[in-house]
């Protein structure tokens, strides 16, 4: 069986006109935190639908567990879980009755499943509502129970679509740390599809960032973040009084340094890796400057999405 959870090849998934999904190409490795990122008809439900074998694709290449969603689709779909984005439930039935049959559909065995409906419904917090039928249910609560529906037959491949929407921060918290402990504690592999960038900074290993079906950029947010900004700001805060002028001269001819802009006790200083920055400090403490604080500066997932996206526009 090969090492890689899902690899995908080219793919390509059309509507009449429309390409939903327009030659996406990635690899998720075992135990990852993959995220999907985009606006609304980027092509991540697309996606999760063709690598769940709900729709066939329309060119190039899948493979789930080293199986074709599109051909095995059945097989597939035992070994995954799926959070919708507007999941539903059986109204009338009660949370437990859910569950069961739910738990029932992904092959639990009979004498365990009492045993883990009850395990899903403490985690919850759902086990004092779980004889109450769902239609009397807050929309958190929904979004609580569809959650342990996804997860309830334990799959080592997990999509959500926005499982936070709806909760309150509490809950959303608890949701959040299921899914960082998820590859740590069981070796599940997440597929994240989501609009909360804060989310998926803390969460995933990687992304891809998509729109109109295309990948835009893959990776990590620091490859992303070099990969936009190759280099490096550094900024410098001195103390006692001490001249950013008379530093910034000390530091200026360093191997590596391409710009520094000095005022009163502060410097901002640009340099070709973060493997020179130790250099600069090094140069400043040698020269008796005194540093009360460096600070490389860090990009956020959402400076990244939204330049990317600019670059579509």
């Amino acid at each position: 069986m090969t090492e890689k959870i899902i690899q995908v090849e080219n793919l390509q998934r059309t509507f009449g006109a429309n390409r939903a999904v327009d030659g996406m190409t990635f690899q998720v490795e075992p135990g990852e935190v993959f995220g999907l990122l985009g606006p609304n008809g980027a092509g991540k439900t697309t996606t999760v639908r063709l690598l769940n074998g709900i729709l066939p694709p329309s060119a190039g290449t899948m493979r789930v567990f080293d199986l074709d969603p599109a051909a095995q689709g059945e097989l597939v779909r035992r070994q995954t879980g799926v959070l919708t984005e507007t999941p539903s439930h059986y109204e009338r039935l009660s949370a437990r009755e859910n569950l069961e049959f739910f738990g029932t559909l992904t092959g639990i065995a009979p004498a365990d499943l009492p045993r883990r409906v009850d395990e899903m419904l403490s985690f919850f917090e759902l086990a004092h509502r779980a004889d109450d039928k769902v239609e009397t249910f807050s929309k958190g609560m929904k979004q609580r129970l569809a959650l342990a529906r996804a997860l309830i037959h334990q799959p080592p491949l997990l999509f959500l679509d926005e499982p936070t929407s709806g909760l309150d921060p509490e809950a959303a918290q608890q949701v959040n740390d299921l899914i960082a402990n998820l590859g740590r504690r069981n070796g599940q592999t997440v597929i994240l599809a989501t609009h909360n960038l804060l989310d998926a900074q803390r969460l995933c290993d990687r992304v891809a960032i998509l729109n109109k079906g295309r990948i835009l950029a893959l990776g990590s947010l620091k490859e992303l973040a070099r990969k936009l900004w190759p280099v490096t700001w550094v900024d410098v805060t001195l103390f006692n009084g001490a001249s950013a002028e008379s530093a910034s001269a000390s530091i200026q001819a360093l191997r590596g340094v391409r710009q520094v802009s000095a005022e009163k006790e502060s410097l901002a200083i640009q340099v070709e890796a973060e493997e020179i920055i130790p250099q600069v400090v090094s140069a400043l403490a040698a020269n008796q400057f005194p540093i009360l604080k460096v600070k490389p500066r860090d990009y956020t997932l959402e400076d990244i999405y939204f330049a990317l996206q600019a670059g579509e526009a």
